[in-house]
């Protein structure tokens, strides 16, 4: 395990002692101050709503031993001449600069994962294929930004692998990450519509993921969904200058997936393998999970994983809460929960799973945010998906939402199965009386709709 020491901050912060001990050992970092423990560093992280330099007293209550803060007005040192303060221009600069220096430490596989779509689960499925050979440390939840992903790095104990996920809403922050991270591997799932209210336009939101190369090692490979549009139109010009794997399922790509066979529980499908047929089977169903896959096949081998290690780990797969995540209530109501997020392409795809059962199908469907001006079109898009799907009964939850109910009464959906509802919890009273034993309902929508309630609230029923 690689050590890190108050003198090892102030160095790569250009930071400076306020009180405490240069030699004291740095092991866990903490923002938040509920969840300190013993001996931990808190870092001081000042929000749009609160300024967390002022709770640095219940840091140290609380058991913290390190606070770095940029901001120290108002601190009494005399009072904690057993803590150690660093003072740091930025805080959350400095948290970047203490994981690329924990980064620094370690000669280790870092897989970095960036797409409009399917990062988390990518990731998870990534993770589960290398947990088969290595010790591996992975994003948890959707820590992927200037805060979270450093504070996974900061994790990093006696890892031997690492699983990255990277957000962004704007240019220039992919960038931040890849250069804390220094990834080996480069993995980009797709260029969708996601944040394309804030980047303009999908060939924008191709450029903004390409950042994620300004860090990759000079060794490092790069892998693609080679059946996503741009990326396919890039590849050319991709290989002259990286070592890349495609993986895909409809164009010719180093690992590829036929024979898929496909229903509500999951998929079975072949890849070929330098000329070995290899049968995959992924118990999350959904073609993006056909692609996770791919990606898990791919990066396995890259690694020098067997086989039989990549199959057990892809057949394994245990998902991020609230990702197409089946729940069945006491009355036999079957719930996919996927309100995790939801931009086009993953809620086209949860829309196909759920045209796959017999049963009745009920799909609640929210705001798609960050849409910008593209927002009503592609709203209607998902109208008429419902409606190509066979959907017995559509839900919107949302302003946005009701295009995607105009859309599909346009298309010939019959206005009497259709129900439109500002608030999630508007909801629950048409759910007590609507839903029945052998029901399948489908709820997705962006986080910020907060259909995870609508969800908890199935479940009471």
């Amino acid at each position: 395990m690689h050590k890190i020491y108050v003198e090892d901050i102030i160095r790569e912060c250009n930071g400076k002692l306020v009180i405490g001990d240069l030699k004291k050992e740095c092991i866990n970092f903490c923002k938040d101050t509920r969840v300190i423990k013993e001996n931990d560093v808190y870092i001081g992280i000042k929000g749009e709503n609160f300024d967390g330099n002022k709770f640095y007293d219940k840091a140290f209550d609380n058991g913290a031993s390190v606070c770095i803060l940029d901001n120290i007005e108002d601190i009494d040192i005399n009072k904690y001449k057993d803590k150690t303060i660093i003072k740091v221009e930025d805080s959350i600069i400095a948290l970047g600069k203490i994981a690329a220096y924990k980064r620094s430490l370690y000669n280790i596989p870092v897989i970095a994962i960036t797409g409009s779509v399917g990062k988390t689960s990518t990731k998870d499925m990534i993770a589960s294929v290398l947990e088969t050979k290595y010790n591996v440390l992975k994003t948890e939840g959707n820590n992927n930004n200037n805060i979270g992903m450093p504070l996974t790095i900061l994790k990093l104990k006696d890892h031997n692998c690492m699983v990255l996920e990277m957000g962004m809403n704007h240019f220039n922050e992919i960038s931040y990450l890849t250069k804390i991270a220094k990834p080996t591997i480069a993995v980009i799932t797709n260029i969708g519509t996601a944040h394309i209210g804030n980047l303009g336009s999908r060939e924008n939101i191709l450029k903004a993921k390409l950042e994620i190369l300004e860090g990759l090692h000079k060794d490092g490979v790069l892998c693609i969904n080679n059946d996503n549009d741009l990326l396919y139109k890039e590849y050319d010009k991709l290989k002259n200058k990286y070592k890349v794997k495609t993986i895909g399922i409809d164009n010719i790509s180093d690992y590829m997936a036929y024979n898929i066979k496909e229903d509500i529980t999951g998929s079975i499908f072949t890849i070929k393998d330098n000329d070995i047929e290899e049968n995959i089977q992924v118990n999350v169903a959904t073609r993006p999970f056909i692609y996770n896959s791919l990606m898990g096949y791919a990066i396995g081998k890259e690694l020098n994983i067997e086989s039989d290690l990549i199959k057990k780990g892809i057949s394994n797969l245990k998902l991020t809460p609230h990702r197409l995540e089946k729940k069945v209530n006491k009355n036999g109501v079957t719930v996919i929960d996927d309100t995790y997020n939801a931009s086009y392409d993953s809620m086209k795809s949860s829309i196909e799973l759920l045209s796959k059962s017999n049963n009745r199908k009920i799909a609640i469907l929210g705001d798609m945010l960050e849409l910008g001006e593209y927002s009503e079109q592609i709203h209607r898009k998902i109208g008429e998906d419902v409606v190509n799907n066979n959907i017995d009964i559509l839900i919107t939850v949302g302003a946005l939402s009701t295009y995607i109910k105009d859309e599909a009464i346009k298309k010939g959906y019959n206005k009497e199965k259709i129900y439109s509802f500002e608030k999630q919890e508007d909801t629950y009273n048409l759910l007590k009386d609507i839903l029945k034993n052998g029901d399948l309902v489908l709820i997705k929508g962006s986080h910020g709709i907060n259909l995870e309630k609508v969800v908890e609230e199935i479940m009471k029923f």
